[in-house]
């Protein structure tokens, strides 16, 4: 059965993300998604955050029909890595190729984030070339210059790679702009895991000019956002 997620997203426990892992939930439904990851810049607290309301299970299974997938979005010494699966201790400054091994230990999957995006910190292709990971974010809603994509996905395809989308959303309202749909056995993290390093099928839209918008100035949205307090507290990322 096919299933589409978005893996690529901010929560207010990024410092440019704008709101609650409850809000992102309530628009990935809306848009008919089968699920997201909450990639929040190196903090897992979203995740003790959806186990703590109650969206998110220890054994990695929907609830209510719905996944949230553990994630983290690492930076890295060499740029924005995406651990999707599992989550990480802090790994800020730590090369990527160490990372992506911490990553595989914990049975996670490994995913450089808009790569060639040099304002935003894309991992190189020469440091690409060393890892072990065949997934590589290929299309990305909100890079700064759409050839960005463009070249991703020409090195996926010279290295024979798969290519994942992703919004990369800092506020709910941009949540599912791009996705992935993957033909999977169960709706679980288990089989997400199976799924997405054999590829699926991508929508690629990019982010609106009001979204961009939005995104660059996410700092000042943040002040007049009307989320709840988190539900985790402390500042551990584990």
């Amino acid at each position: 059965m096919l299933y589409r997620f978005d893996l690529h997203m901010h929560s207010y426990y990024s410092g440019d993300g704008s709101n609650s892992p409850e809000a992102l939930v309530a628009a990935a439904k809306a848009r008919g998604l089968s699920g997201i990851a909450i990639t929040d810049h190196n903090s897992c607290r979203a995740v003790d955050h959806c186990l703590a309301a109650g969206l998110m299970r220890e054994d990695g299974m929907a609830v209510d029909g719905f996944l949230i997938v553990p994630g983290v979005e690492v930076s890295t010494a060499d740029g924005h890595l995406l651990c999707i699966g599992t989550t990480l201790p802090k790994m800020v400054d730590v090369p990527a190729i160490e990372v992506e091994r911490e990553i595989l230990a914990r049975g996670g999957l490994a995913i450089p984030a808009h790569p060639y995006d040099r304002w935003r910190a894309g991992i190189s292709e020469e440091v690409m070339d060393k890892m072990q990971t065949n997934i590589i974010e290929g299309f990305n809603a909100a890079v700064t210059s759409r050839d960005y994509n463009g070249q991703a996905k020409l090195y996926a395809a010279r290295r024979g790679k798969v290519t994942t989308a992703g919004s990369d959303a800092h506020h709910a309202s941009a949540v599912g702009f791009a996705s992935i749909a993957l033909e999977m056995n169960e709706l679980s993290v288990a089989a997400l895991l199976r799924a997405l390093p054999r590829g699926g099928v991508c929508d690629e839209n990019y982010l609106t000019r009001w979204e961009g918008i939005k995104k660059h100035f996410g700092n000042w949205f943040r002040l007049f956002n009307p989320s709840p307090k988190p539900v985790v507290q402390d500042d551990q990322t584990e």
